[in-house]
């Protein structure tokens, strides 16, 4: 039996939020409880069709990730052990493997994006400008091509519903203050570089990728997923060819089949074939199974 989750409540609990993919739960003593569905969403508009066991991948490639940068920056992960959540987390079932006991953190209003390759807006932007987000680079590069460093290229934090806009490092020390801007920029390319020479050794490339910084206490860690593929692009090291788009282990296989409909990209979204669903089931576990170099375990 596939097991899929898309939406959940706990009994006995308050929920604090439903976000396009994670529900968020009080867990009392400023902590928090993240469930990962399965939901997934395109173009900022969660689509009717859940992806099987995509939660569970979101969750445990985080866990993976926080704990191999934990030498970098200190994360938000209290435990992903449900005997060790608090009542009444700790009698439910579905959350095995689905979900973290976090500390809650005030998030800063930025995504941290750092880029390796010229692909998806930055590709857009270069095309256009000849840079990405004020950073000018070589002209004559092509689609998908490796950039001489990882840029850490910023966007702005939106509200659901909203696209999120790239903006210059100026605006986000205007934003979150110069010093918050340095720290949160140095780490974003430490950890990129560090995952992605990681990566590269299990056969794939991140070509770009997207974090998120909280403060707890004045503390600053790194919160909500890390280096999964719905918040990085991830290709095959195989495969890869300049000059092109590449295929991807992360959601980009379900936007570039939207792109092929009829649809002005507001919501409801459109239902995805199995097909679609099928092939993208198998490009999360992929992903999964590649990088921590482990079986996955719930299918």
């Amino acid at each position: 039996m596939v097991d899929v989750l898309v939406s959940i409540d706990v009994k006995g609990s308050q929920k604090i939020a439903t976000g396009k993919v994670r529900e968020i739960f009080d867990a009392g003593d400023g902590r928090m409880l993240i469930v990962t569905t399965d939901r997934i969403s395109a173009f900022d508009v969660v689509l009717p069709d859940p992806i099987p066991y995509k939660g569970y991948v979101l969750n445990l490639l985080s866990l993976f990730w926080f704990d191999m940068i934990g030498d970098i920056v200190p994360n938000h992960v209290v435990t992903s052990d449900v005997d060790k959540y608090p009542p009444p987390f700790n009698s439910d079932p579905r959350l095995s493997g689905r979900s973290m006991l976090v500390r809650r953190a005030e998030p800063l209003p930025v995504e941290c994006v750092v880029r390796g390759y010229l692909a998806g807006s930055g590709w857009k932007e270069y095309k256009e400008k000849g840079s990405i987000c004020g950073i000018t680079l070589p002209a004559g590069m092509v689609e998908s091509q490796r950039l001489p460093e990882p840029l850490f290229t910023p966007s702005t934090k939106e509200s659901p519903g909203t696209h999120d806009e790239n903006i210059d490092f100026a605006k986000v020390a205007s934003i979150i203050g110069r010093r918050n801007a340095e720290r949160i920029r140095d780490l974003s390319i430490e950890i990129y570089r560090k995952a992605a020479d990681f990566a590269l050794k299990r056969g794939i490339i991140i070509a770009d990728t997207k974090f998120e910084f909280g403060l707890v206490d004045d503390e600053l860690i790194i919160i909500d997923e890390v280096l999964t593929p719905d918040s990085s692009r991830f290709w095959s090291k195989d495969t890869f060819m300049p000059g092109m788009s590449q295929p991807s282990f992360d959601k980009q296989f379900v936007r570039d089949y939207l792109e092929t409909l009829d649809w002005d990209k507001r919501p409801p979204g459109p239902h995805l074939p199995a097909g679609v669903i099928e092939k993208t089931v198998k490009k999360y576990i992929d992903a999964y199974e590649m990088i921590t170099g482990s079986k996955f375990p719930f299918n």
